[in-house]
């Protein structure tokens, strides 16, 4: 994407900004709202079972941090953390009490307020000859607020600093002047390409705005900033259109490729209801549209998170939370023969909820329906708020808190 086409971007994401600058933040502790009218039901979700022995070992990995956002392994088995605030730091290993040092970095520009600041961190596909990561984070120019933004980096040979070289790989996703709705989780698909989930800035129009970036997926071509191959919208004139995966989402918090098979899931905050898991089908609307058709100038939540009719060709969720929400975020797929019966399944966090999520997702070639759904007891109020779930290259699982103090990187694996 040009300097022009970024910049042409900024100036309509600065322009919707102002016109919602009266949005106030509500509800960090998961993404809600002043309660909205009762809408239409949603389709019942499979009731949780949790079991009394969940079967899982729970390590800490390191704490000292607040509000850790991601996680990403490198090739070596060091990992590299971010932190809201706008910190990023290097771990030696995933063993108990490894180390852990900062990563100098120019992060002096992260708008860390609200839910926004430094979220999402994806390492890229080709990080073994590249040493090159991509983070998305809130920015701020002369302290006011200016968008969400892909950065791509290249982490020095020993980790101890991180040098911009693509910023922005992609500008222009939508913010709101309080960091409401900032949510921008990034994953590697199977292809290479960079599969972000976005928040809608609480702007009414935006979720089914196909020239806005905000309250979609997109897909990136993680060398040039453009749209990854095979982009439903790939020929479109708009550049932004171009990017776009999937439209109509509110708060994408998690994203997740499933092994094997190269699906996509997403883990979405309702607002004080149906938090949605979902999986994607490129080009599809996911029935988000909390200007009712444009006919409201409001952000109104009190429609469906999924208006089927409005919307008749929407996608309906794969589960939904019903009521009360659980503000899912991370999400990540088990993966290795160590996890028994459990091999394949999702793995959700929940900022709310303050447990585990494991669900049994419908196999390849159907809609990907939710079967059944575990809380595993070892996961479930015992650390607080979740919100990062990575699945590490020997197969165990990695889950972050985000309570503010002390926060900890933990090792989960099947005991």
């Amino acid at each position: 994407m040009s300097g022009v086409t970024r910049d042409r971007i900024a100036s309509r994401v600065r322009r919707a900004g102002t016109a919602v600058a009266a949005v106030v933040l509500m509800g960090v502790a998961g993404c809600g709202a002043a309660a909205p009218a009762a809408p239409a039901p949603a389709p019942p979700a499979p009731s949780p079972a949790r079991t009394g022995d969940g079967g899982l070992r729970v390590t800490p990995v390191a704490g000292g941090f607040s509000h850790v956002w991601s996680v990403g392994v490198l090739p070596d088995g060091r990992a590299l953390v971010t932190e809201r605030s706008g910190r990023l730091s290097l771990l030696a290993s995933l063993d108990p009490g490894t180390a852990v040092t900062p990563v100098a970095a120019d992060l002096g520009d992260v708008f860390a307020r609200g839910e926004g600041g430094l979220m999402g961190l994806a390492v890229h596909a080709d990080f073994a000859t590249s040493n090159r990561f991509t983070t998305c984070q809130t920015h701020a120019e002369n302290g006011n607020p200016v968008d969400v933004r892909l950065v791509t980096w290249t982490l020095s040979p020993d980790g101890a600093t991180a040098t911009r070289v693509a910023d922005p790989l992609v500008g222009g996703l939508p913010i709101a002047s309080g960091g409401r709705h900032s949510g921008c989780r990034v994953a590697v698909d199977d292809t290479g390409a960079l599969v972000v989930g976005t928040g809608d800035a609480a702007m009414p129009a935006t979720p089914q705005d196909l020239t806005s970036l905000g309250g979609k997926t997109l897909r990136v071509d993680p060398a040039t900033g453009g749209p990854a191959a095979g982009n439903p919208f790939a020929d479109a004139a708009d550049p932004a259109q171009r990017l776009v995966h999937t439209s109509g989402h509110r708060n994408v918090q998690g994203v997740a490729v499933e092994p094997g098979t190269g699906r996509i899931f997403t883990a979405e905050h309702g607002p004080t209801r149906d938090d949605e898991v979902n999986l994607l089908r490129p080009g599809a609307n996911y029935g988000w549209d909390p200007s009712q058709g444009g006919t409201v100038t409001s952000y109104d939540e009190s429609v469906p998170m999924t208006d089927r009719d409005r919307f008749p060709d929407a996608v309906p969720a794969a589960w939904s939370s019903g009521s009360p929400p659980e503000a899912p975020a991370g999400a990540a797929f088990l993966d290795g023969d160590a996890w028994g019966p459990r091999n394949g399944m999702l793995a959700v966090a929940a900022l709310r909820g303050q447990k585990l999520l494991l669900m049994r997702v419908g196999p390849a070639g159907t809609d990907g329906a939710v079967s059944d759904v575990e809380i595993p007891t070892e996961l479930d109020g015992e650390f607080g708020r979740l919100r990062e779930v990575y699945s590490a290259p020997d197969g165990a699982l990695l889950v972050t808190t985000s309570n503010g103090d002390d926060d900890r990187v933990l090792r989960v694996d099947p005991s």
